[in-house]
C-alpha cells in the first residue's frame, strides 16, 4: 500500500532541506512583515487545520521578531530580591502573530496558523484567514460557523488553537485550574498560597 501525497509532504517537512529553507528565509526577511501568498507552503498542515482551495480563504505569511519575552529590570530603588528579571511567557509567538494579522485585516477571521521556519532573529508563520462575508463560506456547512457574530475576533479573544494552548486549556485534568481563567483558578485553588479570612 502506497502512501498519499499529503503523507509525503508531512514526512518531508520533518527534516526539511536546510539550504532551500535558508534561501527562502533570506527572501522573507527582505519582504514586508505581512505578505499575502497564493498557496500555503505546507499544504498538508494547512488542510489539516481547515484550509480549502476555494474563494474566501486568504493565506498571510508573517515575520515575527523573536525575543522580548523578558521583563525589563527596574531602574529605581527596589529590594535586592525584587531586582531580577523574569520571563513573561503568557503568550506564544504564534498567538502574537495571529493577533497582528487580525489587527491588519479586521474584515477577516483567523482560522488557524502554523510555523514555516525560524532563525536566530525571526520566526515565520502562515496564518489561515477566512472572509465571513463570502457566499462560498456561508454556504459551506463545515465553515459557516465562523460567520456567526459570536466568533468575531477569535485571535484577540484567545479562541484559536494556539491561544487555547497558551491559556493552558489543552490540559483536561481535574487538577487543572485554568478554567475559567488562570487568575480565577488561583482564587479557587486553596493551595495557591493565598490566605483566606473566614467571617463568622
Amino acid at each position: 500500500m502506497t502512501n498519499g501525497m499529503y503523507h509525503q509532504i508531512r514526512e518531508a517537512w520533518k527534516k526539511p532541506n536546510s539550504v532551500i529553507l535558508r534561501k527562502r528565509m533570506i527572501e522573507w526577511r527582505k519582504s514586508e512583515a505581512q505578505v499575502k501568498v497564493e498557496k500555503p507552503l505546507r499544504l498538508d498542515k494547512a488542510r489539516a487545520l481547515g484550509y480549502k482551495a476555494k474563494k474566501g480563504f486568504v493565506i498571510i505569511r508573517i515575520r515575527l521578531k523573536r525575543g522580548g519575552h523578558r521583563k525589563e529590570r527596574p531602574i529605581k530603588g527596589r529590594k535586592g530580591k525584587r531586582m531580577h528579571t523574569r520571563k513573561n511567557l503568557m503568550m506564544s509567538y504564534q498567538w502574537i502573530a495571529e493577533q497582528r494579522v487580525q489587527r491588519k485585516y479586521p474584515n477577516l477571521e483567523i482560522l488557524n496558523s502554523y510555523l514555516i521556519g525560524k532563525d536566530g532573529i525571526y520566526a515565520f508563520y502562515e496564518v489561515i484567514c477566512v472572509d465571513p462575508q463570502r457566499q462560498e463560506i456561508k454556504k459551506d456547512k463545515t465553515l459557516n460557523w465562523i460567520t456567526n457574530p459570536k466568533n468575531k475576533k477569535r485571535a484577540m479573544r484567545g479562541l484559536t488553537s494556539s491561544a487555547k494552548k497558551s491559556r493552558g486549556l489543552r490540559n483536561k485534568s481535574p487538577m487543572n485550574k485554568s478554567r475559567p481563567s488562570k487568575k480565577a483558578g488561583k482564587k479557587l485553588n486553596p493551595n495557591s498560597g493565598r490566605r483566606y479570612i473566614l467571617h463568622r
